[in-house]
């Protein structure tokens, strides 16, 4: 079945904001690892992540066989990823505006697993009502497993590849959130439900049941209009 959404202008100028920066997000991780690229080239090697860039780039200056020319090169690029730095703090500052604005944003984010971002996202994106419930979401989101059936039997495969890739990569990626933190000794967040799924599957299949269970979550909240509460021990046992 297919889902037509349909958004007023103001949804398409929100939805602007966040696929600007997630364009920017884009530029800024093509450049860093350009820098990191070429700075292998002469030998200078630093790990993975934007909070490398500045170790990386006073290394660069330090070492004495690169090339003047090349270390302005390296330091040019040094430049354009701290502006888009600052572009992205400045929208990100403007995002939290826009969440704190949003009702429904703000009750998607009590979710866990689910940050200011994914929240705004996930309200601007989806309309509730084109949907019969929260598992045709998850179907549209590419959260079900594909089916197989051989020799009389039924088996659940990963995950298609249709759906929304952007909102489903953001879901996984709370999901996966929340079972770092279940993995502590003392996280409100280890139902038995997410117990027991953790020591049937590995991580990567349990992110994905998990965000499968977050999309039919969000799509309950969204059509209620009600703050999400943690089940109870029973409820959860039971789920």
């Amino acid at each position: 079945m297919r889902f037509v959404l349909t958004k007023s202008e103001a949804q398409q100028a929100d939805g602007l904001v966040l696929k600007v920066r997630e364009t920017l997000l884009g530029q800024r991780t093509r450049l860093v690892n350009t820098l990191r690229g070429h700075a292998a080239e002469f030998g200078v090697i630093a790990a993975k992540g934007t909070s490398q860039v500045v170790p990386l780039l006073a290394a660069i200056e330090a070492e004495a066989g690169i090339p003047a020319t090349a270390k302005a090169m390296l330091a040019l690029l040094g430049e354009e990823i701290a502006h888009l730095d600052d572009r992205l703090k400045e929208l990100e500052t403007k995002l939290l505006a826009m969440h704190r604005a949003n009702a429904i944003s703000q009750l998607l984010a009590t979710i866990p697993g689910i940050g200011p971002l994914i929240a705004l996202t996930l309200a601007i994106e989806i309309d509730p009502k084109a949907f019969q419930s929260g598992r045709h979401l998850a179907a549209w989101l590419g959260l079900t497993p594909r089916e197989h059936s051989t020799g009389g039997k039924q088996r659940l495969g990963g995950i298609s590849r249709a759906g929304h890739e952007r909102l489903r990569a953001l879901l996984v990626t709370g999901a996966t959130a929340v079972i770092r933190h279940a993995s502590r000794a003392d996280s409100r967040l280890a139902t038995p439900w997410l117990r027991q799924l953790l020591s049937r599957k590995p991580r990567k299949l349990a992110a994905v049941a998990l965000a499968n269970k977050m999309a039919r979550i969000v799509w309950a909240i969204m059509t209620r209009g009600e703050v999400y509460r943690q089940p109870t021990a029973g409820a959860a046992a039971t789920a």
